[in-house]
């Protein structure tokens, strides 16, 4: 292949991340066409460059994540270990106390009840340990089968307030104050559909979030209107695309729940969105077992 002039002055620079692929794909087009223009090839090779950032800031965000849910699991698992070795001590005095269990009867009980609660705080650490491990790997499954729709800006998988969640923005799905769903929304909505209709354990709710610029039309009074409106939508398209109604619920949170604050139009898109909810297993949740209602007063 022929080096053209433009091509020899302007060297790729060392530590340019640009796919190999894309940029001889752009060499051999100038190569056919003649020349490479100095202006096109620094365009090409900054648009790179931005996309490596962009791509290297959503790993960032996506293991920290992964590190958020590992220091649980790690925190469970020393509450497991201190109980596990707490009840190996109890046992051993116990055990021990057996020997001359006329004089000391009453230490006994105790330790034997200490050693029975001992054993059922283990068995709720083991517990939580089993359910720690499972959301963390409903997270990188999540995650990786929907990594392409993530490197394209289309949604985000995170964890907020101790709930996963994938977020949409609104700008991608509806128009400003429609609950219409684009063409771009409804193709990105269907493969999220494939991958959560995948889910058979788990229950999600829909939830639709509104910036703090207020409206007020005939139909939506409200920003509340109009996120459970959008949230709505979203819940049939989803069903309408293979997920089961009844794992989904819809629900707006108008401009009542942002994830930042509302000081710049940037702020405000960040705000407007619709996030699906995996809801927590019942056995994820600590057991009632033994708790008696109040009193009536």
């Amino acid at each position: 292949m022929r080096m053209t002039a433009n091509m020899k002055r302007h060297p790729i620079k060392r530590g340019t991340m640009v796919p190999r692929a894309l940029l001889l794909a752009g060499l051999l087009a100038g190569a056919g066409a003649g020349c490479v223009t100095t202006g096109t090839f620094d365009k090409k090779v900054a648009e790179m460059a931005e996309h490596d950032r962009a791509a290297a800031e959503r790993e960032k965000s996506l293991q920290g994540q992964v590190k958020q849910l590992t220091a649980e699991r790690e925190r469970l698992r020393k509450q497991l270990d201190d109980t596990t070795a707490l009840a190996n001590e109890l046992k051993a005095r116990l055990e021990k106390l057996g020997q001359n269990v006329d004089q000391l009867t009453s230490e006994k009980g105790q330790l034997s009840q200490g050693l029975a609660d001992a054993k059922l705080r283990l068995d709720e650490l083991r517990r939580q340990k089993a359910a720690a491990d499972a959301r963390i790997a409903t997270f990188r499954d999540l995650v990786a089968k929907l990594r392409s729709m993530i490197d394209a800006g289309q949604l985000k998988v995170v964890i907020r307030n101790g709930r996963m969640l994938i977020a949409l923005p609104n700008d991608v799905l509806f128009d400003s104050g429609k609950t219409a769903i684009k063409p771009d929304g409804q193709a990105a909505l269907g493969k999220v559909a494939q991958v959560l209709s995948t889910i058979t354990d788990r229950h999600f709710l829909v939830a639709g979030h509104t910036d703090d610029l207020p409206i007020h039309t005939a139909r939506f009074p409200s920003n509340w209107e109009l996120s459970t409106a959008r949230a709505v939508e979203v819940t049939r398209l989803l069903v309408q695309d293979g997920m089961k109604p009844q794992t989904l619920a819809a629900a707006g949170y108008g401009e009542f729940d942002p994830v930042v604050a509302n000081d710049s139009p940037e702020h405000r898109g960040q705000n407007r969105r619709i996030e699906i909810v995996l809801e927590p297993n019942l056995s994820d949740l600590p057991s009632l077992d033994g708790v008696d209602a109040a009193p009536a007063k």
